[in-house]
């Protein structure tokens, strides 16, 4: 699998749920809450002043490792 920014979070987490975790690091404390299930990647990383691409990258290598 190869995660892109116009994935929904619901959808990463069900591919892997250890994915949570690079995004609380990352400082997505929400991603518990229903709404931010049908967010994309790249909206929830704007509303969070982060950089989606970066995201993606650790998130890529994480599933790749």
């Amino acid at each position: 699998m190869t995660v892109t920014k116009e994935m929904q979070i619901g959808q990463l987490l069900q591919a892997d749920p250890n994915i949570a975790v690079i995004l609380m690091r990352a400082g997505m404390h929400c991603i518990g809450c229903p709404s931010s299930q049908m967010e994309s990647l790249e909206e929830a990383a704007m509303v969070h002043g982060m950089d989606v691409d970066v995201l993606v990258q650790q998130i890529n290598d994480f599933l790749n490792a």
